[in-house]
C-alpha cells in the first residue's frame, strides 16, 4: 500500500500537524513531516478525526435489499466519516442465529468500505418469547458482542433479565429499544400540544422512560452492561443521571434527529418526519444536548433506518417509521453541538469514535490519532456549507428530513485501515 502525508490537519480540532499513513498504521504524526514517496493531502483548516463508529445501523441485508445492502449502507457509512458500523438484527431472517451474523459479517468484508460487525437478536425472531443463540453469535466468526431486538422491545422482564445475565459471561451489552408496548398501541407521534391538535395517537413519553427505569435496576441486580438505544425525552435523561450516579453499568445514545428536530415538524403531515421514537419537544431537545454535552449520554448513533420511496411517500398512518443518517450525522452534530459551544472536536470524537468503539468492542477502532496506531481516520471541512441534496447519497433510500436545509461540514476523506475510501469528498 501507498504512504500517504496528511499535511497541516488540526487533529481533533487542536494544532495543526502532519499525519504520515504507513500501508494500514499510522507512521508518525508531528510538524514538518516528509516523505518523498507519500501522495500528499493538504488539510489545513481541517479537522482530523478518528474514522467513526456508528453503534446502530440497519443495513436491511438480508431480505429488504430494495431499500438498502451492506454494500450501499457501508458506502454511505464511509461518505458519513464511518469506518464501523454496528448492523441491527431486524432483517428477513432475523439475524438470530451465526449462520445470519456470519452472512452479514461475509459482506461487509467483501464490501470493503467500513467494517461491519453485526448486532444479534435478543430474542428468536425479536418475538420476545425465548432467547436467541446469544453465546453462538459470539462463539461464531462475527464475534457478536452487542445483542437488540431493536425495533421491538424486550417487554419481558424475566427474558430482560436472563439476557443480561447471559452476556455477562462473555463482556457483551444488552442495546434495548425502550417502548412500552401496550402504552404505544397505534400511537402516530409524541403524545402532547401537537398530537392533540392534529388529532394524532400520542406516544407518550413514560412508554420510553419506564422501560429504562426498570432496565438500569435489572442492570444493578445482576451486574451486567445494558445500552439505552435512542434515548429521546428529557425523563429518560434523569433516569440515566440517576443510574450512573449509583454505579449502574449503563450507556445511552442519541441520534442526530433527536438533537436537531422536534415534533412541530410534524405539522406538515409529512412522513419522512415519522420516526421511532418519535420526535420530540424542543425542551427534549435541549435536555439531550446538554446530557451529550455532561457525558450522561455516551454516545451519538443515526439509526440509519432506509426505506424504499413507496413505504414513505404515502399517507403518515401507513407510513414506515424511521430515517436515514449516515451521511448527514456528522453535519448535524456539528450544528447542533459544536456551534453551539457544547462540544469542541476533541468531545465530538469521544462520543463518535472513541465511546462508540468501547462500548461494542471494536477492535481496531476509536484509537488515538497517533504513530502505530490503525489508519482508520475522517478529514472533515468544518467550513464548508451545503444544501442536502439526497440525490447524491449513496444509500439506497432517500428518506432524510434534512432535504433542502443548509447544513455545516463535510467529509473530505476517509481512510479505513490506510485505503482511502472516500478522497474530496467522493467515493474511492
Amino acid at each position: 500500500m501507498s504512504k500517504i502525508l496528511i499535511r497541516g490537519a488540526n487533529v481533533l480540532g487542536g494544532e495543526a500537524q502532519d499525519v504520515l499513513i504507513d500501508g494500514a498504521t499510522v507512521a508518525a504524526v508531528g510538524t514538518g513531516l516528509s516523505d518523498e514517496g507519500a501522495r500528499v493531502i493538504e488539510a489545513q483548516g481541517q479537522i482530523l478525526l478518528p474514522g467513526l463508529v456508528d453503534l446502530h445501523t440497519h443495513l436491511r441485508e438480508p431480505g429488504r435489499e430494495d431499500s438498502e445492502t451492506v454494500l450501499t449502507g457501508t458506502r454511505a457509512a464511509a461518505s458519513g466519516g464511518y469506518t464501523a458500523v454496528f448492523a441491527m438484527a431486524n432483517t428477513f431472517p432475523v439475524a438470530d442465529t451465526a449462520g445470519v451474523v456470519e452472512q452479514v459479517y461475509r459482506l461487509g468484508k467483501e464490501s470493503g468500505y467500513c467494517d461491519v460487525q453485526p448486532i444479534g437478536a435478543v430474542t428468536v425472531g425479536l418475538e420476545g418469547k425465548k432467547l436467541a443463540e446469544l453465546g453462538a453469535m459470539h462463539d461464531s466468526a462475527a464475534g457478536v458482542t452487542v445483542f437488540s431486538d431493536d425495533g421491538k422491545c424486550v417487554d419481558d422482564a424475566v427474558i430482560m433479565r436472563r439476557a443480561l445475565e447471559y452476556v455477562k459471561a462473555f463482556g457483551g451489552v444488552v442495546a434495548q429499544h425502550a417502548q412500552e408496548p401496550r402504552l404505544t398501541e397505534g400511537a402516530q407521534m409524541n403524545e402532547g400540544v401537537v398530537s392533540a391538535e392534529l388529532g394524532l395517537g400520542g406516544w407518550p413519553a413514560v412508554a420510553e422512560e419506564s422501560v429504562i427505569a426498570r432496565d438500569v435496576l435489572l442492570a444493578e441486580h445482576v451486574g451486567s452492561r445494558v445500552h439505552i438505544c435512542h434515548l429521546s425525552t428529557a425523563g429518560s435523561v434523569e433516569i440515566v443521571r440517576w443510574a450512573k450516579s449509583r454505579g449502574i453499568d449503563v450507556t445511552a445514545e442519541v441520534t442526530p434527529h433527536h438533537l436537531l428536530l422536534t415534533d412541530e415538524m410534524v405539522r406538515s403531515y409529512n412522513p419522512v418526519y415519522k420516526v421511532n421514537p418519535p420526535l420530540r419537544t424542543e425542551r427534549d431537545v435541549l435536555a439531550l444536548r446538554e446530557a451529550l454535552a455532561d457525558g450522561t449520554i455516551d454516545i451519538v448513533a443515526t439509526d440509519h433506518a432506509p426505506h424504499p420511496h413507496e413505504d414513505k411517500d404515502c399517507e403518515w398512518a401507513a407510513a414506515a417509521m424511521g430515517m436515514v443518517g449516515l451521511e448527514t450525522a456528522l453535519s448535524v452534530v456539528q450544528q447542533t453541538m459544536v456551534e453551539t459551544g457544547l462540544l469542541d472536536w476533541a468531545q465530538v470524537a469521544d462520543r463518535m469514535s472513541f465511546a462508540p468503539a468501547r462500548i461494542g468492542r471494536a477492535q481496531g477502532h476509536g484509537r488515538p490519532v497517533s504513530a502505530g496506531e490503525p489508519a482508520n481516520l475522517t478529514l472533515v471541512d468544518p467550513a464548508y456549507r451545503g444544501v442536502v441534496d439526497p440525490a447524491g447519497f449513496a444509500s439506497r433510500s432517500r428518506n432524510t428530513p434534512y432535504e433542502g436545509r443548509e447544513l455545516p461540514g463535510r467529509v473530505t476523506h476517509t481512510f479505513l485501515r490506510g485505503r482511502a475510501t472516500v478522497v474530496d469528498g467522493k467515493l474511492a
